[in-house]
């Protein structure tokens, strides 16, 4: 007979497995250029769509500023539903350093793996950011003067990348098929309950300083909004090592419980 102890250990030991699965099985059937590849195309995707549809919400919304952030939302949420459904066994779908960086602290990553991963990432958004400004014929890279600095845009990028792991994180123990509808839908939420639109993404706060658009940040402003997002995600890992992962000797005690 097991206990609710030993039940709740052999759970945890069976999250972190998967997690781990997860993380790599992507790795193991494909090559470094593989999925450097799909995680620069996977990175410029949402990119491109934040940035393209924010131009072209500037355009059409008339000054209305809540439907041009709509017009924003639902573009970004719905191509992240589409390309981490199409390349998640491919490399994973990061699709952002804060997920590679968290992957690393769990050990699924090597070092050298997470700067190769986190350089495609980089790359992905540029070239996803010089995509949306070829399209509405603007130039191919600019500097934004908008500004989002302060505590309550740190907060929010902290709230929004801590939330985002922990649906990531949930997802891939609970319903990994559901990935990408559960971070499409979050992100797509995020932007509206973060006083910062949710970034939760270095790659992306990278790109978007290079477009003075209306999804854009001043390039002064990236540092500290990319220091609360790794932050955000290092609390979401630590709160479910907490929830899920007990240590081996806790875990070793339940078994002998069971």
């Amino acid at each position: 007979m097991c206990g609710k102890r030993g039940g709740g250990e052999r759970i945890a030991r069976e999250w972190q497995r998967d997690t781990r699965d997860w993380s790599d099985s992507g790795m193991r059937r494909t090559g470094a250029v593989e999925w450097g590849g799909v995680e620069l195309r996977g990175t410029a995707g949402p990119v491109s769509a934040a940035g393209g549809s924010g131009i072209m919400a500037e355009a059409l919304a008339g000054g209305n500023g809540a439907v041009a952030l709509l017009c924003n939302t639902i573009p970004t949420g719905a191509v992240l539903f589409v390309i981490i459904t199409v390349f998640i066994g491919v490399s994973g779908a990061h699709f952002n350093p804060a997920v590679s960086f968290v992957m690393m602290l769990r050990g699924d990553l090597k070092g050298g793996e997470t700067a190769a991963y986190m350089t495609a990432q980089i790359a992905g958004g540029l070239l996803g950011t010089i995509v949306a400004h070829i399209m509405f014929d603007l130039d191919t890279l600019q500097f934004s003067v908008h500004a989002r600095t302060g505590l309550p845009q740190w907060v929010a990028e902290f709230v929004a990348t801590f939330g985002l792991l922990m649906t990531i994180l949930g997802c891939v123990r609970f319903r990994p098929d559901a990935m990408g509808a559960a971070v499409g839908l979050y992100i797509t939420s995020a932007y509206w309950f973060t006083a910062s639109t949710s970034f939760a993404n270095p790659a992306v706060t990278i790109a978007r300083a290079f477009s003075d658009t209306f999804a854009g940040i001043a390039p002064a402003d990236v540092p500290a909004f990319i220091a609360a997002q790794l932050l955000g995600a290092t609390a979401a890992l630590m709160l479910l090592r907490w929830l899920f992962w007990p240590s081996r000797k806790a875990a070793a005690e339940g078994d002998d419980a069971a």
